[in-house]
């Protein structure tokens, strides 16, 4: 039975521990839409038992699914995205239900989550180690990848259904097994729907594990993936603010991190640029998803002498887009997803307009339906230009400038560096200014938005580290030497 209800009712959910769902009898909260607060399910508020449980049982899973052979893997990996194509449909009412997610945003993950369980269908079989000369006569020197055992997993609520996938499917694909702590804005979409969908597909008992908890309650989950052993590992997607103190937390216990965290993602529009397909890629990439994306574009730097057409033609398409109920597949902007959401970004457009910037569109809002906004000339002191915390909402920010270079260098003055897009009608020349963006992600002529499951992903500076696609094989595999030695041994004593 699917754990997706029909639009009118709500569902009732417990944890999947070692391939069983089971509650532990533990209580539960309430899930709710954030359009309408409408109940979407009642999950288990799990605690300290039901993480330990869930830890030993992927320890336990770990040996037979390290063992098991690539061909194997690659048919759970390919049945499950033949499952997330199926269930197209259910998967998209569901996180427009619980996340305000429009068709278009959920498709769009949907296609993604398919498309990486494909391709890594095939990680098992890279190069597994190399062969190294040594300096001694008749040794031979082999280095080998080995998975690191259980990998724990935070999960967000925006863009929930790809990037839960992406936290335990890339130590999955490597041999690990895993244990995911879904957040509690999104615990269908963030984690429990990937273990049926898992389960379906057959894969082996405790390889992965979903821990759900009621908000406020998720100190007891962390504290056993740091305290435990077996635990080597802590992927988070998530606030810098909240990786700083579970990155202390990780330095004291000795466990890997891998992080994909906020970043404010500048686009660099210059003159010789297509203004109409600036626009086009500016409108993606800043109000996908209610702007709750944390590649979302933050600000503009446009050619002064192409500002005004640039803004005109912004905020047609822009005033264009419709808001509303997004199970509506015309709608692009849904709700925030939650009160604090809608705080924030009224808090900084009120600020900036108060300090004299000029407010193009938007501004408003309807319970938690904010309006994409744009705002101009906005001062440098204004709270949503710092680029020390980024505004998570449908608000963008346009500077014109006069010289590329200082724009370049405001660009790049945050403390965050993931995703960032130059828009130019000269290929060369904007190559030479990607290479140097400090940035984890730079685009030309694309959205900062642009994403494909085989291309790495991940952040520099305070956005994080690590990366997606096979290039976690570094995050999540550890290095052995083997050596044999055919001759024997001289030694000084």
């Amino acid at each position: 039975m699917s754990i997706i209800a029909p639009a009118e009712t709500a569902t009732e959910t417990s944890h999947f521990i070692d391939g069983c769902w089971t509650a532990r009898g533990g209580p539960t909260f309430a899930v709710r839409n954030p359009l309408d607060d409408s109940l979407v399910a009642e999950a288990a508020a799990g605690g300290r038992a039901d993480a330990e449980a869930a830890v030993a049982a992927a320890a336990a899973a770990f040996p037979a699914w390290a063992a098991m052979p690539p061909g194997e893997r690659q048919r759970l990996f390919l049945k499950a995205a033949d499952i997330v194509d199926a269930r197209e449909d259910e998967i998209v009412r569901l996180m427009a239900r619980e996340g305000g997610s429009s068709r278009a945003f959920a498709a769009f993950q949907i296609r993604l989550s398919a498309a990486m369980l494909r391709q890594a269908a095939g990680w098992g079989y890279l190069p597994a180690g190399d062969v190294l000369r040594s300096d001694v006569a008749g040794r031979t020197a082999t280095v080998t990848r080995k998975p690191l055992g259980v990998v724990a997993g935070f999960t967000p609520w925006n863009g929930a259904f790809y990037l839960a996938w992406r936290t335990f499917l890339l130590p999955m694909a490597f041999g690990n097994t895993t244990v995911i702590k879904p957040s509690e804005e999104a615990p269908l979409s963030a984690g429990l729907i990937h273990a049926e969908i898992l389960e379906q597909a057959g894969f082996p008992a405790g390889s992965f594990n979903v821990v759900t908890h009621a908000p406020g309650a998720a100190a007891e989950i962390a504290d056993v993936f740091f305290a435990s052993p077996a635990v080597r590992c802590i992927d988070f997607t998530g606030s810098d603010r909240t990786a700083r103190i579970l990155g202390e937390r990780a330095g004291r216990a000795l466990k890997r991190m891998v992080l994909e965290l906020g970043g404010f993602n500048p686009v660099l529009v210059l003159d010789e640029a297509d203004i109409e397909e600036a626009v086009k890629a500016v409108t993606f990439g800043a109000f996908l998803h209610q702007g709750q994306v944390c590649m979302n574009s933050r600000k503009v730097y446009i050619a002064r002498d192409r500002h005004d057409e640039f803004v005109a033609g912004l905020r047609a398409r822009v005033e264009a887009l419709k808001v509303g109920d997004p199970t509506d597949p015309e709608v692009i902007i849904g709700p925030l997803i939650n009160d604090r959401a809608v705080a924030q970004i009224d808090e900084r457009v009120r600020d900036a307009v108060d300090r004299g910037a000029t407010l193009v569109t938007g501004g408003t809002h309807e319970g938690r339906l904010y309006r994409p906004t744009i705002l101009t000339h906005v001062p440098p002191e204004a709270i949503c230009t710092t680029g020390c915390d980024e505004t998570f909402g449908p608000l963008l920010v346009i500077e014109a400038f006069d010289d590329v270079e200082t724009a370049i260098a405001d660009a790049q003055s945050t403390p965050y560096g993931l995703s960032a897009a130059i828009m130019t009608g000269d290929r060369g020349r904007g190559l030479d200014i990607a290479e140097r963006f400090d940035a984890g992600i730079v685009h030309v002529n694309a959205p900062t938005m642009a994403s494909e499951a085989a291309l790495p992903v991940g952040g520099v500076k305070d956005s994080g580290w690590g990366r997606s696609g096979h290039y976690a094989i570094e995050d999540f595999t550890e290095v052995r030497l083997t050596t044999v030695s055919r001759d024997p041994g001289r030694y000084p004593f």
